[in-house]
């Protein structure tokens, strides 16, 4: 019976050309990594800015698992409850300015524990169309009413709440900081004006924007300075960080609830002490190497304008993730595997990840990138591109 389900489900996946294989890397995940015995630049990850092999943060993870050893050996409300988790979650909160914060085993863990934590079936959940499938997957889970606004459209949004509001429902506002497979920032300053005006609730996902965005590495709301009036705060260790795991931050009342009802801190076992020790040494080196955060946001740019004089698009990006949108899977996929053979590791992405006919390479250059490879990566692309144009795909 398995093989006829998977059969039958992978044959619908092949005919759409959107079939996935994993490919299998070796060494540091630095800016060179060997795939397939091949060294090859990468332009494919979320290591951001280099830290995830960083002497000061693999020597925190060490630390950790030397004193704590390698597994929290059970669930927080058990016995997994260590003080390196609540140090931790202390300086998250004076990070983020908030009361009080909570560590989750990834950030798609949080979304599912937190949004059910906040709405149900009678509240509504009002939500960007292009909002991470964490976010949409736990307004699943919460039965709460969904009210989806086209992607950044402050107008839209703004007549969804005023539709919804004044009644007894909750409303919850999650909003991504920085979108995943576009690079572009939500209008962070008029939605929170707006959600607070309709009394609704502000969670900001801000997987992409912690570590690499605003003041202290702070992420997207202190880019857009409304730090201080998102009502909750949700980032990611395992990218700008270099480590895994996510938190939640926001009133102390929030953790109490959190630690009570979302199951998805509750039945797990907790983050791994290395793991905490990485992403706490890490939260200090960015604060004392503020340069990698400057120099990847450079390099962005210098990218996003290097593709530009070679009349590439990369609308709407603005920070570290630059995508260049193909259109056809196959397309798509054809570039990105002649630029592995040229030695650039770019991803091609696809619906589902991203809406149809808009299959994308997605660029996403690090802090220690030199400008020498910038520059061959957007002269690769152009090559590439050129080379498979749209009506031959």
């Amino acid at each position: 019976m398995i093989d006829r389900i998977a059969d039958e489900t992978l044959s619908r996946i092949r005919e759409r050309g959107t079939y996935r294989s994993l490919r299998e890397l070796s060494g540091p995940h630095g800016t060179r990594v060997v795939l397939n015995g091949k060294e090859v630049l990468l332009f494919a990850g979320s290591n951001y800015l280099d830290l995830s092999h960083h002497p000061a943060v693999v020597e925190g993870a060490a630390e950790a698992a030397r004193e704590y050893g390698c597994a929290a050996g059970g669930s927080r409300l058990i016995s997994g409850n260590l003080e390196l988790h609540e140090a931790f979650e202390a300086e998250i909160a004076e990070f983020t300015g908030c009361e009080s914060a909570l560590l989750f085993n990834s950030g798609y863990a949080a979304n599912l524990g937190l949004i059910p934590a906040l709405v149900g079936e009678n509240d509504f959940v009002v939500s960007d169309q292009l909002n991470h499938a964490s976010i949409i997957d736990g307004v699943r889970l919460s039965r709460a009413q969904p009210r989806v606004f086209p992607h950044g459209d402050v107008a839209a949004f703004d007549k969804l709440l005023s539709e919804i509001s004044g009644g007894d429902a909750n409303i919850l506002v999650p909003l991504d900081g920085v979108f995943s497979m576009d690079g572009d920032i939500a209008p962070l300053r008029d939605m929170v004006e707006i959600a607070h005006r309709h009394g609704a609730m502000v969670l900001l996902d801000d997987a992409h924007g912690t570590g690499t965005l605003g003041e202290g590495g702070r992420g997207s709301a202190a880019h857009c300075g409304v730090m201080h009036e998102v009502d909750i705060h949700l980032g990611n260790l395992a990218k700008g960080l270099g480590s895994f795991g996510a938190f939640v931050a926001g009133p102390a009342v929030l953790r109490d609830l959190l630690v009570n009802v979302a199951r998805s801190f509750i039945f797990t076992c907790a983050l791994p002490p290395p793991q905490v020790g990485a992403a706490r040494a890490a939260l200090q080196t960015l604060a004392e190497e503020p340069w990698r955060r400057w120099k990847l946001q450079a390099n962005a740019a210098r990218l996003r304008e290097r593709l530009a004089g070679f009349g590439i698009d990369t609308a709407p990006s603005t920070t570290h993730i630059v995508p260049v949108i193909l259109g056809d899977n196959a397309r798509t996929m054809a570039v990105c595997e002649a630029l592995l053979d040229e030695g650039f590791y770019v991803q091609g992405i696809r619906h589902p990840s991203v809406p149809l006919g808009t299959a994308r390479l997605r660029i996403t250059p690090m802090a220690t990138h030199s400008e020498d490879e910038i520059d061959a990566l957007a002269s690769a692309v152009a090559r590439t591109v050129e080379r498979f144009p749209a009506e031959s795909a």
